[in-house]
């Protein structure tokens, strides 16, 4: 039997600037708190020539690959380029993508503009979404607008859900905002993944809602190497290995035990990022 729970790191930029110098060895820690699954996903160009260049040394961890709100500008001439890369078979996602009100870096038409083409990209390749969202505090503009945009979507479209075979077409990464809008999302049939971003003050909605997300449709992340969570060994920087400390506050809201949870989000990664059957098996999930 297992000692330790089945960790799940649906978001972790082992690609990062901050994880040069050691990202084999943080992927290791992570193997050795018991992690079973791992997603890289790209916020950008850069981000993702990046992940392309770690993952022949982490063969058991999948990719995405999008452009960030953030850099929907900068990024903008060279995002078909990207997008065309979306194909390979290591890719299993669509982003990080999305809408963000709260920092200033992107005129919102911008923004919108740049998830309409990865929706596009998503639908016409049944890779689901990875959305980042971000509003000012106590704001919504950017969870409206979202919301707003993918109901007009490719994805909400008459057979849109075809597209993905009944599989989630979209998960909210690091989520965050009202009950409302997390209902909202679960209503167009997306997923909803929980960072360390649950335990910041001005996030206290999360540990309402967390309830009320079904079972299947639940993923964890760190947003490695942002957003640290409380008892984290290094607050500067954030670790896959992390994971656990969100699994258990998850847990303790839902009034769950902690390792039937986590299998059945490792379950939950496992379906909603189907891998390539051409590439080696992911690691098994042993009793």
């Amino acid at each position: 039997m297992r000692s330790m729970p089945l960790l799940t790191d649906a978001h972790g930029h082992l690609q990062a600037d901050r994880f040069n110098d050691d990202y084999q060895q943080v992927a290791q820690r992570a193997r050795d708190a018991g992690m079973v699954r791992l997603l890289i996903p790209s916020y950008g160009i850069e981000s993702s020539d990046g992940a392309f260049r770690i993952a022949p040394d982490l063969p058991w961890a999948d990719l995405a690959i999008g452009i960030h709100p953030y850099t929907a500008v900068a990024d903008a001439p060279g995002r078909a380029a990207l997008l065309q890369r979306a194909t390979d078979s290591r890719v299993v996602a669509i982003g990080e993508t999305g809408i963000d009100t709260k920092r200033d870096f992107a005129p919102l038409a911008a923004q919108i503009e740049n998830l309409e083409a990865h929706i596009e990209v998503a639908a016409a390749l049944g890779k689901p979404l990875i959305l980042h969202c971000r509003s000012l505090d106590d704001g919504d503009e950017a969870q409206r607008q979202l919301l707003a945009t993918l109901k007009s979507s490719a994805i909400s479209a008459p057979g849109g859900a075809k597209a993905f075979g009944g599989r989630v077409p979209f998960i909210l990464h690091s989520a965050s905002g009202s009950a409302a809008y997390v209902e909202e999302a679960l209503a167009l049939g997306g997923a909803v993944s929980i960072s360390g971003l649950a335990f910041r003050p001005e996030e206290s909605a999360t540990g309402e809602w967390v309830r009320l997300i079904p079972r299947d449709r639940l993923l964890t992340e760190t947003d490695a190497p942002w957003l640290t969570m409380p008892g984290a060994p290094d607050p500067r920087r954030n670790e896959p290995a992390n994971v656990g400390l969100t699994l258990a506050w998850i847990a303790e809201r839902r009034g769950e035990p902690v390792e039937p949870l986590a299998r059945a989000i490792a379950e939950n990664y496992d379906r909603i990022f189907p891998r390539d059957a051409t590439l080696p098996p992911r690691l098994e999930l042993a009793l």
